[in-house]
């Protein structure tokens, strides 16, 4: 996998660049803002970039803005942003551009390498991976009167796993059902949050923003 990291804090895209080279991966470039990243795609182009949210010069929003730059121009390119915080605002934004080779992850979590490059390699094969306490969090913040509400807890535990970015098969794996009761229990979760009459798969990114923004 080649990829560029945007990282102002010198010590994690340090960390970082030797973790991916460890792993036998190959970092193009590391960066302590996010206008130089993206400037260096223009020349070579990452499988994956990843981004810190918060970054120079207003340490705002720059790495997120970055990230949607990256995906209008450069769409096969996966992106991960990392937050210190979970910030669910921006997270349904990133996901408002496609639920496809895109991720959201705690800086803990990259302490936690298997997971950290599980997440990568989800990204880079296509898919989405969102991190588990994010999730946790937003079920917590559930508002009494939204419709996530009216889902039993194994629907629930459906969707939060959807929402993290795993597959049909995986989520069966990771929750010890059968695939054809995940598919069940997805079609009662579209049913319930009325995502009936569009298609199978923009129900999917459909009912992950309904989860992130509810």
């Amino acid at each position: 996998m080649r990829l560029m990291i945007a990282e102002d804090s010198t010590l994690l895209r340090e960390g970082l660049v030797r973790l991916l080279a460890e792993e036998g991966h190959e970092v193009l470039g590391a960066f302590g803002e996010a206008g130089p990243l993206t400037d260096a795609m223009a020349l070579r182009r990452p499988d994956v970039v990843v981004l810190d949210i918060r970054m120079p010069p207003t340490h705002t929003d720059e790495g997120l803005r970055a990230a949607l730059e990256v995906r209008e121009r450069w769409p096969d390119v996966g992106v991960l942003l990392l937050s210190q915080h979970i910030e669910r605002t921006y997270a349904a934004q990133l996901l408002a551009s496609g639920a496809e080779r895109v991720g959201y992850l705690l800086k803990d979590r990259v302490a936690q390498v298997e997971e950290f490059l599980d997440a990568l390699e989800r990204i880079h094969a296509g898919g989405a991976a969102i991190d588990p306490e994010v999730v946790r969090q937003l079920v917590i913040r559930s508002a009494h009167g939204d419709p996530l509400t009216r889902l039993t807890p194994r629907e629930r535990s459906v969707l939060e796993a959807l929402a993290q970015g795993h597959t049909n098969t995986a989520i069966g794996n990771k929750l010890h059902i059968s695939l054809s009761s995940v598919e069940k229990n997805l079609n009662t979760i579209f049913h319930k949050l009325e995502l009936t009459h569009t298609t199978g798969y923009s129900r999917r990114i459909l009912a992950v923003l309904r989860y992130l923004e509810s």
